[in-house]
């Protein structure tokens, strides 16, 4: 065997025996399927936006009275509580497919903050704190249905 072949034979047995590791793979990423039309998200997205515009109604009523003696007080504190449990709902249901993105953990935030929100608005003491009370409540809503109905996107 010639020196040529010797070194060539050399090159290739050190190449494949080298401790460079071969690249990786580059990992796929999947976006979840969306859930926007699936009931129990629609009946989520519905009653958000009905709460939304209550609240909107809320707002541009005189904030002078407490939130608890205001027209229609009871019945929204009703669906609020309705709304926390359907997003929780929402959550568990999302846990047990398994996904891996973003939406399950927003649930399960909103869930916990609408009860929090409710509170703020019936111990306001005076009209700017009813009013920034619901704000607070607005914008949470607005969320509520925005990420249900939001394009869905690889988990980050």
């Amino acid at each position: 065997m010639s020196c040529d072949a010797v070194a060539l034979a050399a090159t290739l047995w050190l190449a494949s025996t080298s401790a460079v590791a071969p690249a990786p793979a580059t990992p796929q990423v999947t976006t979840p399927p969306s859930v926007a039309s699936e009931p129990l998200f629609v009946g989520i997205v519905q009653r958000a936006a009905k709460l939304k515009a209550d609240t909107a109604a809320f707002e541009k009523a005189p904030l002078t009275t407490d939130f608890d003696h205001m027209d229609g007080a009871t019945t929204f504190e009703s669906a609020i509580t309705e709304l926390s449990s359907m997003d929780m709902q929402g959550h568990v249901t999302l846990v047990q497919r398994g996904y891996t993105d973003d939406l399950k953990c927003i649930l399960k935030g909103i869930s916990q903050d609408l009860p929090v929100k409710m509170k703020a608005l019936e111990t306001a003491a005076d009209p700017k704190a009813r009013h920034t009370a619901l704000e607070d409540m607005f914008y949470l809503l607005r969320d509520n249905v925005e990420v249900i109905t939001a394009p869905p996107r690889p988990a980050a």
